[in-house]
């Protein structure tokens, strides 16, 4: 069997290695704070009488009220399952398999290049400069892409992007490729989302989702706002289904006004908690905050990374390790969780560097 899955294989799937998600690294754990998700897990209500029905492709409930909380026009609005189906969706539609190319701005987020690569799609890349900002001049001067993906606040390095730089970029490839800003971490650094430039910049896309501020990461639901011809033509590509009856009805919750204010609420406090979760990493031997944070977790070096890594995970305490990242070295991201789990974080940072004598 082995034999004939080779044969058949994708040739540019070979060489390909799988996204490394918070549950495929470690099957358990006491403290998950590995994978950027909410510490909470608000109720909703389900009403099951419309499950023996096939469901909406495009809910428009749920599109109607994401349009209205992120300030655009339904027709600019396609609703998917999380944002990573919208980066599917793109690269699917707008390139070509084994003739067009993306390009990507390293560290950043995986799933851009893994799409890409699935999909048999190029994929260029220019490194974020030292400081973890664009290298708007490299990024320009990139010829034959046909998507340019940018995360903002980006992931893991809790930047934003320069309003002025961003602006460049997308005058840049006005007539040559899309240029998508991924705002997953957005609620976390609001007055910088793009939505409402969509109707300025017809080649501008933004990416959004319900997994990190509305604290619905099992849900899988995100929404990729674009000019409406753009629109159009991911609906081409589109699963018919796409939107499971529940998943619909929960998004319509979150996003009622009562839903959004929870969510306000929420965000103040994840916040508040990742300024305590931060100064106190600063203040521990050895450890150096990187980057921003300006998302919803705090990326720290210390060249006891590997060891640290492995003494959390063995006390239950899942993070993420970043360090096989463009300039990420020793690098470790920490998810803010709740008042409780960042207490244990750094009394277990804490403890290992006490234990371990590593404070030097």
């Amino acid at each position: 069997m082995a034999d004939l899955v080779s044969s058949l294989l994708n040739d540019n799937l070979v060489a390909l290695k799988p996204y490394e998600s918070a549950r495929r690294l470690f099957s358990g754990g006491q403290d998950w704070l590995n994978a950027n998700e909410s510490p909470y897990a608000n109720t909703y209500n389900i009403d099951s009488s419309r499950f023996n029905r096939y469901p909406s492709c495009q809910p428009q409930s749920v599109v109607s009220a994401y349009a209205a909380y992120a300030g655009v026009d339904d027709n600019q609005v396609i609703t998917t399952r999380g944002a990573d189906e919208g980066i599917e969706l793109l690269i699917r539609t707008f390139c070509t398999p084994g003739q067009d190319n993306i390009l990507i701005c390293p560290p950043t987020y995986g799933m851009y290049a893994i799409s890409a690569q699935t999909c048999d799609v190029g994929v260029k890349k220019v490194p974020l400069r030292d400081d973890f900002t664009l290298d708007v001049e490299a990024v320009c001067a990139t010829s034959d892409v046909n998507l340019v993906f940018i995360c903002a606040p980006n992931n893991p390095t809790g930047t934003t992007v320069n309003s002025a730089q961003l602006t460049q970029i997308i005058d840049r490839f006005a007539d040559s490729a899309l240029v998508v800003v991924d705002e997953a971490y957005i609620e976390f650094d609001k007055q910088y989302s793009w939505a409402d430039k969509l109707s300025q910049y017809p080649n501008l896309v933004i990416l959004r989702t319900l997994s990190k501020a509305f604290a619905l990461a099992g849900l899988r639901c995100g929404f990729t706002l674009a000019h409406p011809h753009v629109v159009e033509s991911l609906m081409k590509v589109i699963a018919p289904y796409p939107i499971p009856e529940p998943v619909a009805q929960i998004a319509e919750q979150a996003l009622s006004l009562e839903g959004q204010t929870k969510v306000g609420q929420q965000v103040d406090f994840i916040n508040h908690e990742k300024k305590q979760l931060a100064a106190a990493l600063a203040d521990l031997p050895t450890i150096e905050l990187v980057g921003d944070t300006r998302a919803n977790f705090v990326l720290f070096r210390t060249p006891h990374c590997a060891e640290l890594m492995e003494y959390l995970v063995s006390h239950g305490m899942l993070i993420r390790d970043q360090s096989k990242q463009v300039n990420l070295h020793n690098c470790l991201r920490a998810t803010v969780g709740s008042e409780t789990q960042n207490k244990r974080l750094i009394s277990l940072i804490t403890e290992f560097f006490n234990q371990s004598g590593a404070s030097a």
